[in-house]
């Protein structure tokens, strides 16, 4: 899958991509463990096949960064789920990049597959070995095929959704897809009911729940095309000196409603103090610590001119505010909050005037 904000601790980078484990990983352990899948055979090779598994999905998803960085398209970050994945682009590419970039990941599985049957093939190995292998590989053929369903944001609806886009436009397109998905999910959570099967209903239940926030985001992108940033951004907050304390910034925190901090050294900004570095902060170096040895000086900027609309994947779980910066001068904030909010009115088919930036 590409392109669920909850928050994970597990969290590791490959190839520079940030990857993060999914909560639902503890449920399916309990599933497992309820189920008693674990007690079909050995314990440690049933654990060493899902960790195989795992390194594949999370190959999959790499094939997805490579090609779409091919593409001059980032990858933010990849949320890895027990089913699959989601590889969180930086911008929404062309539909035929999307085409090519979706394919990539199954593709990636099937090559899997290809490689470990014909080493079953060409190399001796002992009968449960030669199984153990037999079972990963057609497990990717299992991946592939299911990440090709027509379930956005699955890899087959991302197929479908791109088809659609270059017949009937992004929001339409769009729109079809990710109904098309909630359709699908609903069917197989019925039959999973059904039929008794538990884990079919497991399934449906994350696809349903990624399509509609991609349902959600997909309505964003068409209530903020050709939407400025400036538009949209804070334009009355509060800024921090680099050389107050914790307790200064708490008294700041208690004050307004900002949980975001620049950090100024006279008139430049040096850094972004947010909620999650002022809490480790003030737990490491006490009400007296000074903000700048904990606050974040790789803060992300963005132009009062940019498209609102291809920043929107910028402002995730990871990087809760920007800075809206012309040159050195910073402007305003953009934050997930006055994103929701902006939306919110947008859909009320009011489009806010942007104030003049008042700091203090």
């Amino acid at each position: 899958m590409t392109n669920e904000e909850t928050p994970s601790r597990f969290r590791f980078a490959v190839f520079g991509v940030p990857v993060r484990l999914h909560f639902t990983f503890l449920i399916l352990l309990a599933f497992l463990v309820t189920a008693g899948l674990v007690s079909k055979g050995s314990a440690a090779l049933q654990i060493l096949i899902l960790i195989v598994l795992f390194l594949c999905v999370l190959l999959h998803e790499l094939g997805h960064a490579v090609v779409a960085r091919a593409f001059g398209v980032p990858t933010l970050e990849i949320i890895l789920y027990p089913v699959g994945g989601i590889a969180k682009l930086q911008s929404q590419p062309t539909p035929k990049a999307e085409l090519v970039i979706a394919v990539a990941g199954p593709a990636v599985n099937v090559i899997i597959a290809i490689l470990l049957f014909l080493t079953t093939h060409f190399l001796a190995m002992d009968k449960a070995f030669l199984e153990v292998v037999q079972e990963i590989a057609t497990d990717n053929l299992y991946l592939a095929g299911f990440n090709m369903l027509p379930a956005y944001p699955m890899d087959g609806g991302r197929v479908l959704r791109s088809l659609l886009v270059l017949w009937k436009g992004e929001e339409r397109g769009g729109n079809i897809a990710t109904s098309t998905a909630r359709i699908l999910a609903l069917l197989m959570g019925l039959t999973g009911l059904v039929m008794e099967q538990y884990f079919i209903v497991f399934i449906a239940f994350i696809v349903f729940s990624a399509a509609t926030q991609e349902g959600a985001a997909n309505v964003g992108r068409a209530l903020t095309r050709g939407i400025p940033v400036q538009d949209a951004m804070v334009t009355e907050f509060a800024t921090l000196p680099h050389g107050c304390t914790m307790r200064d910034a708490s008294v700041r925190l208690l004050a307004t409603s900002q949980q975001d901090f620049p950090i100024l050294h006279g008139d430049s900004v040096i850094g972004l103090l947010d909620r999650t570095s002022f809490l480790r902060g003030i737990a490491q170096f006490g009400p007296d610590g000074y903000v700048s040895s904990v606050m974040n000086r790789q803060f992300t900027r963005l132009t009062p001119t940019a498209d609102l609309s291809s920043v929107l994947p910028n402002i995730s779980t990871s990087t809760p505010c920007a800075l809206v910066m012309e040159g050195e001068k910073l402007l305003g904030l953009l934050t997930r909050e006055n994103i929701s909010e902006y939306l919110m009115v947008r859909r009320f088919g009011i489009t806010p005037q942007p104030r003049q930036a008042d700091t203090a």
